[in-house]
């Protein structure tokens, strides 16, 4: 038997097609042990020097494991049934916020003047309907499947057609390198950046412009709505009463310690005299700025992400990506580089780059 010595790799040895499966044209080398292996993803018998568990075809270039077995995915029901939950409880509390908003807000807002009542109206019908919208397109659409390839044959099956793609045991179907298997989902998703189970589904390919989009919709309403109840609860306050301070003992720090203290003892008392609609704007104040806040440290992360190139898979992977802004522009909607319909003026010019150098040492 024959075979074509391989060269070593840091993932997987490379095997080479035996010489009845490979035109005339290939040239072979004689070796002393081999194995005897199958190829997913071309089908050829494979001759491997040494018993590796993991190796790469020569012809196709697919990655096989073998040692990855089909693992049954427990309590499957029980993720899809805690991402509705999910879901529900999130489309619920949007509309708690819109229509209450709307009833504690809105008469003190016409009381001060139309202007005010109708601009605010205008605004909040667009904050919700761009919210719901990006919630939706994020939660119902698909987040991305891998492309569709042949495999399993030789004819079929080109020179490095199926490079660096495994083999899903639990799709049963091949994986390209940029795809990862969610449990939650029972699929292979594209460029997955990770499981959200408030949307109640993956963020990939697909969807990933509708979850950032939903992000920036969600912390500029949670914005518009801590200003907006500051404003109104500032109108309908009660007034604070707090008994005076005794000033005899001077201004040193006792002296700050107790009027914090009245201070916060006359709001709590005030804040028992509100009425619903003021009880609801505090619910609603302190819920958007704690929304806001946790919302606009991940819409950072994924924007940072964004800008080096690589998902969230990938960063905990040590994934290297190329860091620049062309990654954002690309991302959101403008897949060509301007020098296309610009010959002569290029976006790297105008957008920064922090791409690494080498550093060249002169002898």
């Amino acid at each position: 038997m024959t075979s074509l010595i391989s060269e070593s790799f840091e993932v997987a040895p490379k095997a080479t097609p035996v010489m009845a499966d490979l035109p005339k044209e290939h040239f072979i080398a004689s070796v002393m042990e081999d194995y005897d292996v199958t190829c997913w993803g071309c089908g050829l018998h494979l001759l491997l020097p040494s018993h590796a568990p993991v190796f790469k075809c020569g012809w196709c270039g697919a990655l096989t494991n073998q040692n990855a077995g089909k693992r049954e995915c427990k309590y499957f029901w029980l993720r899809r049934l805690r991402d509705r939950c999910f879901v529900c409880i999130l489309l619920m509390f949007m509309l708690f916020v819109i229509c209450g908003g709307v009833w504690a807000a809105f008469p003190v807002l016409f009381s001060i003047s139309y202007f005010h009542g109708i601009f605010h109206s205008i605004i909040t019908f667009i904050l919700s309907v761009a919210t719901v919208y990006t919630f939706s397109s994020a939660s119902f659409a698909c987040a991305g499947t891998p492309p569709c390839v042949v495999w399993g044959s030789y004819p079929a099956v080109g020179k490095g057609a199926l490079e660096n793609y495994t083999f899903c045991q639990l799709c049963s179907k091949p994986k390209s390198p940029r795809s990862h298997h969610c449990r939650s989902c029972g699929m292979c998703i594209l460029d997955m950046d990770h499981h959200c189970p408030f949307i109640g589904n993956c963020v990939g390919a697909a969807n990933h412009r509708h979850f950032i989009a939903l992000l920036i919709s969600v912390v500029t309403s949670t914005f518009y709505i801590s200003v907006m109840t500051m404003y109104v609860g500032w109108h309908i306050w009660p007034s604070i009463t707090y008994e005076p301070f005794d000033r005899s003992y001077g201004y040193g720090s006792d002296f700050a310690m107790r009027a914090i203290r009245e201070i916060i003892y006359g709001l709590l008392k005030s804040v028992m005299l509100l009425s619903p609609r003021g009880l609801v704007l505090v619910y609603l104040f302190v819920s958007s700025v704690s929304l806001g806040i946790g919302l606009s440290i991940l819409l950072w992360q994924q924007l940072c992400f964004i800008y080096e190139g690589k998902t969230y898979l990938n960063h905990l992977n040590d994934g290297v990506g190329e860091k620049d802004c062309q990654n954002l522009v690309q991302f959101f909607g403008c897949p060509y580089s301007f020098s296309i319909y610009l010959p002569h003026c290029s976006l790297s010019r105008f957008l920064p780059s922090f791409r690494k150098k080498t550093q060249r040492h002169k002898k």
